[in-house]
């Protein structure tokens, strides 16, 4: 494996993007000062847990809601407390996708393309800025593919450390939110793919029984401690003869049936971005504000073609790095066909947006660059102009009227 990078792997860049993606996502934090969309739930939630008052929005686990209670604890009940944590899960998620791209492709350049595509996707920025589960789900199961990534391509001694540290992420990836459970068998399915191919060892000194065995034991092991703190609540604790039954009540609050809600869509829309969401659109401390949950139309339209191509790569031309970005987009996404929930909104597709950073990257190396010398600047160039040009209606910016969203509806299904 070869790299541009003058040292073997290049923390330096990944700590760097952090560190800019973080300063970004603070900028303004707290504004709005109110609970905006679902932090309503999430941040009592988290006040609960904080004071360790009882159950409350029992229908999600409560790693992420914890996390929050602590950035409480830290800075206060207020909208920074709920929202601080947010904002490490989102720089968190881009320094995962450069270290998936890094040993993916052992080129810094792809990486860096890949993180910063996702970091200007909207999606990650706005969820890095609101209290709610996804952005928490998503970086740990961004930073568990990173670790099973280096699991398969390690020596024997490290193969089982990094495989360890990935079966423990994904527990608290499903900890956080139960739409990371599909992820725990996808990294199953990929090691039982790896240790069947003959052209190199994967997995090193790791059997593949023993090894789905610590991958299921380590991360259902992981997932039981994240409710931790319900052992402590002065009403109703949890005990280890309810902790199982209490997994049913989730189940059957996941799967009970909602009334429709203006903002919901299928599953099949959310990657051509026809539906989105109005997270806050009202006067804020007498300014007009919105926040709008929507994709980057760079970034979600160039990178389906992407994906395609990386299927087309992984297929045809046997490019394993692009069939499993192929993959992971395809399986992120299609899974939603298959999850019994009873409705859907256009935020659950979060992880798939992640994916198509990736295979935007990998695409335009592959096959617009050796057509056009500068295909990956300037898509950079139009995925940058076109996050400043909605940044005002994804930041809870002021506007200057009540009617001001209208320059960004490109459609009438964006309203």
């Amino acid at each position: 494996m070869t790299t541009d990078s003058p040292h073997p792997r290049p923390y330096l860049i990944a700590f760097a993007l952090g560190i800019a993606a973080e300063l970004l996502f603070l900028a303004n934090l707290a504004i709005p000062a109110k609970p905006v969309f679902d932090e309503v739930y999430y941040a009592e939630a988290a006040r609960t847990i904080a004071s360790l008052h009882g159950p409350y929005n029992i229908e999600h686990p409560l790693l992420a809601k914890t996390i929050m209670a602590a950035g409480i604890l830290l800075f206060g009940d207020n909208s920074f407390g709920w929202r601080f944590f947010s904002t490490i899960a989102g720089a968190v998620v881009i320094m995962g996708v450069f270290a998936i791209g890094w040993q993916l492709f052992g080129r810094v350049r792809p990486a860096l393309y890949a993180a910063i595509f996702v970091l200007l996707n909207f999606i990650v920025y706005i969820h890095a800025r609101i209290a709610m589960l996804d952005g928490y789900m998503a970086a740990f199961v961004v930073i568990a593919i990173a670790a099973m990534i280096a699991a398969a391509r390690a020596p024997a001694p490290v193969a089982r450390r990094w495989l360890l540290l990935a079966s423990v992420l994904l527990g608290l990836a499903v900890g956080a939110k139960w739409t990371a459970i599909p992820f725990v068998a996808f990294a199953g399915i990929a090691m039982i793919w790896l240790k069947t191919r003959r052209d190199r060892p994967y997995f090193a000194g790791v059997g593949l029984v023993p090894g789905l065995a610590l991958l299921g034991l380590v991360s259902i092991a992981t997932y039981a401690l994240t409710f931790a703190p319900a052992f402590f609540y002065r009403y109703d604790p949890l005990t280890l003869a309810t902790f199982v039954p209490h997994q049913f009540r989730i189940l059957a609050q996941q799967t009970a049936p909602l009334p429709a809600h203006p903002y919901q869509s299928p599953w099949w829309s959310w990657a051509l971005d026809l539906r989105p969401m109005w997270y806050l659109y009202e006067p804020v401390d007498g300014v007009q504000r919105g926040i709008l949950m929507l994709g980057n139309p760079a970034v979600m339209w160039g990178g389906l073609i992407a994906v395609a191509a990386c299927l087309y790569a992984g297929i045809r031309e046997r490019a394993t790095p692009m069939l499993a970005i192929g993959l992971l987009w395809l399986g992120s996404y299609g899974m939603w066909a298959l999850i019994p929930k009873k409705i859907g909104f256009f935020y659950y597709y979060y992880l798939p947006s992640v994916f198509l950073g990736l295979a935007l990257a990998a695409a335009l190396e592959r096959y617009a660059e050796p057509r056009f010398k500068y295909a990956s600047e300037a898509a950079l160039v139009l995925t940058f102009a076109l996050f400043a040009w909605f940044f005002p209606i994804i930041s809870a910016a002021p506007l200057d009227s009540d009617q001001a969203f209208l320059r960004w509806m490109w459609f009438a299904s964006w309203r």
